[in-house]
């Protein structure tokens, strides 16, 4: 199966993404996590104002066949959270990259994301597994 990966977009080998506009980030899981994970029933995720921090967890996404930790791809502020999300987790499988986003961060340093891999460079790795 084909997966969609827009070059917008900064990716952790851990499957989460982000979106830089500015100094906001979109944070949210690649449709290969989302299609990895199965039929999502629970989604946990920090609160408004909740500092993360860069390579930490922040939350978790539990499936019918696994738990998984989500980490940061940056050091910011919770600056909004997907609410809509929580209570009907399996849209992320609708649109991972539309409205299945989970956090939207203000971030401390835009440089968080040069060590993160390119669309074509986290294709290669998530169907190379």
């Amino acid at each position: 199966m084909a997966f969609d990966y827009p070059g917008d977009l900064k990716y952790l080998d851990s499957h989460e993404y982000a979106r830089l506009e500015g100094e906001i980030a979109t944070i949210g899981i690649s449709a290969f996590a989302v299609d990895q994970l199965g039929d999502i029933v629970f989604l946990e995720l920090p609160e408004m104002g909740d500092a993360l921090e860069k390579g930490e967890k922040f939350g978790t996404v539990e499936s019918v066949k696994a738990v998984e930790d989500l980490n940061s791809p940056v050091t910011g502020t919770v600056i909004e959270v997907n609410a809509p999300l929580i209570d009907a987790p399996e849209q992320l499988a609708e649109a991972p990259y539309g409205e299945g986003w989970l956090l939207k961060v203000r971030v401390n340093d835009p440089g968080d994301l040069d060590d993160a891999l390119s669309a074509d460079e986290y294709r290669a790795l998530a169907e190379g597994e």
